[in-house]
Formats: structure tokens, C-alpha cells, sequence
């Protein structure tokens, strides 16, 4: 007698199992079947990839230089441990500065510590003796940037010129520093200055303006506010701004535009952006951020032979205007003035990052000018 195996429950349970054991086994068939078609040419294109990669690795002797370059830049020790001494032509990084310094916001300062500097850690420093032409065509960007490209390594470039974008001209692109100052305190050094010069000798004046007429040279600078003179208007105002704005035409003109696009390059480009007002605290993070270039610069500033050279940068004859054409210039660089505090803003979040905690002078957009305070500022300055 036959038995009914058909009803038996043990049996269609295992019917079942091993039916929805081949389902699984389809569907991963399908997958695998999918994932070879679409993608198992790139995995063979990597893994060759890999393979030829690891072959020039060893016949080049290991990593390539910029490799180790990074690596002991982020960890010396570890470096060490497996190299060995790193090999004199590898220098630390950055090895390529520009300061492309604003007027009469302490530059000459900063290029009298500079050729010590040189001097002392034996980098190249170029300092254009270029004073008046800050706006370039772009075959003189192309130019110039090509120039600065090929100065000998380890270099800091620096001319009074506005931002040049190397990244546009697909030119390696160094790291920016800048400094500036009070929009106000730097356009009445630069007033004063370009009539008397500095202490240095009040005669340079005649060299640096030989054809200013005496109306010209002495004219009441209360005056020249007050009457809107050319010198003391806009577009003439709008000084600081260029510089970090760049080469193009709307840069050179008050406007939205070229404050904000000034405020990008800054944030994209500049390592540092310092303000006059606290110059020892400049000096301190550049040695902090660049130690190749200005390492031990606060101790040469504030040696005695260098004060003895410094002394001789501040303008000399200068005054302070009333309180009614200080809040009409106050108003006239209004642009100046928020780029201003946004740069400062910005060197004090730096000075937090490193730890300095000296505390920032008070700034206009919480007051307005005030003569006697501000003759105070110009007293202590001997950075033009």
C-alpha cells in the first residue's frame, strides 16, 4: 500500500524551503549578474590602477616628494622615524608669500624688519621700489605674476599693488598677507606726508611731489574737506578697499560689489590680514604662521637699533582736522570703514585661535570721531 506523501506536512515544509531557497539563490544570481555587467570594468581599471601605482612608488624609491613634504609638515616626529632626516631642499611650507602692501599702513616698517629678516633666516625678499601703479592691464598681471613665480624659493614678494588672482592665469598661488588701518588715520598720514614726508628729512617731500604748488601743498586740510576738494572726496577715499578687491574696474569704485568682493578674497585667499592698531600682535602671529619667514620679529622690533630706524617713518607737520570734518570723511568712507572692522573682526578670532588675549582698541562704529582721541592714536603711531 502506497502512502499519501503528498498531505504530509514534513514534506511540504521542506518542498517550501527548498523553493524559496532557489528564489534567494535567483535573485543573488540576478544581483551579481547586474553588478558585474555595470561595474566590473571599473573595479579592474582600479585595481590595475593600483597595481601600476605601487610598481612607480617602488621604482621611484617610495612616496613622492610632495608626499613627505605634507607629512612632515603635519608630524615631524613620525616623519623622522621612518626617513630619517629630511633632505635640505625640502622647505616648509608655505615657501611662497606676497604682501601687497597698502600705503601708509606701517609698510615701511614692516620692509625695514623684512630685510633683516632676509638677512638672518636667507630667503629672498623683492620689494618694488614701484610706488604708483597699483592697477595693472592684464598683460601686466600675466607679467608680473610669471615673475613672482619664478623668484628663488623660499620668497616674499611685496609692492604696493591691488590683489592679483594667480589662480586665473593657472599660476601656482602663494599665500597673501596684508596689514591695514584706521581708514581715517591712514588717509591723514597719507595727506600730511605726501606735502612734508617724514622724519627722515622733510626735503624727501620735494622728490616724492616736485611739482605740488605751494596753494596745493599747504592747503588748510579743514578746507579741503569741507569744500570737497578731489583729494579729500571720493573716488580718492576709496583706498583700502582696492587692494583686497582686485584688478577689475568695478574694484576702483565705491559700491556693494567691491566691499563684498573684497571680504571673499580676503576669507579665500589671505593667511593674514592685520590692523596697524596692533601691530606687536601682527608681528607676534606671523611668527606663529610664518616661523621660516619672520621668526624672532617681535624681538628685532622692539630692539634697540631698530627703533632707532623706525623713528624716522612717522610723518611729520600732522594735525588733526575739526570734529565736523572728521564726521563728514567718517561719512564719505563709509565702505572703508565696514571693511575695515570685518578684517579686524576677523584678526581677532586669529588672535583667539593662537591664545593672544590682548584686548582691542575701541572701534568708530561704536563712536563717533573724536579729535583728542584720535591725535592720542597718532601720537603713539611711528609706523607710516
Amino acid at each position: 500500500m502506497m502512502k499519501n506523501i503528498g498531505n504530509n506536512p514534513i514534506h511540504k515544509h521542506q518542498v517550501n524551503h527548498i523553493r524559496a531557497k532557489n528564489k534567494r539563490g535567483n535573485w543573488l544570481a540576478v544581483i551579481l549578474f547586474r553588478i558585474s555587467r555595470r561595474d566590473f570594468g571599473f573595479c579592474l581599471t582600479a585595481l590595475f590602477l593600483f597595481c601600476l601605482g605601487s610598481i612607480f612608488w617602488q621604482l621611484n624609491g617610495g612616496p613622492p616628494n610632495i608626499l613627505q613634504g605634507v607629512r612632515y609638515y603635519f608630524g615631524q616626529s613620525t616623519f623622522t622615524d621612518d626617513h630619517g632626516p629630511i633632505a635640505p631642499n625640502v622647505l616648509p611650507f608655505p615657501r611662497k608669500v606676497v604682501y601687497n602692501r597698502v600705503g601708509k599702513c606701517g609698510s615701511r616698517t614692516i620692509v625695514l624688519l623684512l630685510r633683516i629678516l632676509a638677512d638672518r633666516h636667507q630667503f629672498t625678499l623683492v620689494s618694488s621700489d614701484i610706488h604708483n601703479k597699483t592697477r595693472l592691464t592684464k598683460h601686466e598681471q600675466g607679467t608680473l605674476m610669471r615673475n613672482i613665480s619664478e623668484i628663488p624659493q623660499p620668497f616674499l614678494y611685496t609692492r604696493h599693488v591691488h590683489f592679483l588672482n594667480f589662480s586665473r592665469f593657472r599660476i601656482d598661488e602663494p599665500v597673501y598677507i596684508n596689514i591695514i588701518r584706521d581708514p581715517i588715520n591712514r588717509f591723514l598720514s597719507n595727506y600730511f606726508f605726501r606735502r612734508f614726508g617724514d622724519w627722515r628729512g622733510e626735503e624727501n617731500h620735494l622728490v616724492r611731489t616736485p611739482g605740488m604748488k605751494d596753494e596745493e601743498r599747504y592747503l588748510d586740510i579743514n578746507t579741503c574737506i569741507l569744500e570737497n576738494y578731489p583729494e579729500c572726496s571720493n573716488p580718492r577715499l576709496f583706498y583700502i578697499i582696492p587692494y583686497f578687491c582686485g584688478q577689475h574696474p568695478q574694484c576702483r569704485e565705491p559700491s556693494e560689489w567691491a566691499l563684498e568682493k573684497a571680504k571673499q578674497n580676503v576669507l579665500e585667499h589671505y593667511l593674514l590680514v592685520g590692523v596697524l592698531e596692533e601691530l606687536e600682535d601682527v608681528l607676534l602671529l606671523l611668527e606663529r604662521l610664518l616661523p621660516h619667514f619672520f621668526a624672532d620679529v617681535l624681538n628685532i622690533y622692539k630692539s634697540p637699533e631698530y627703533k632707532k630706524l623706525g623713528n624716522l617713518t612717522g610723518t611729520v607737520r600732522k594735525h588733526t582736522p575739526s570734529l565736523e570734518a572728521l564726521q563728514v570723511l567718517y561719512q564719505r568712507m563709509e565702505y572703508e570703514y565696514i571693511f575695515y572692522n570685518f578684517a579686524r573682526d576677523l584678526f581677532h578670532l586669529t588672535k583667539r585661535k593662537i591664545g593672544l588675549r590682548s584686548g582691542p582698541r575701541p572701534s568708530r562704529r561704536h563712536r563717533s570721531p573724536d579729535p583728542n582721541a584720535q591725535e592720542e592714536e597718532q601720537d603713539e603711531e611711528e609706523q607710516d
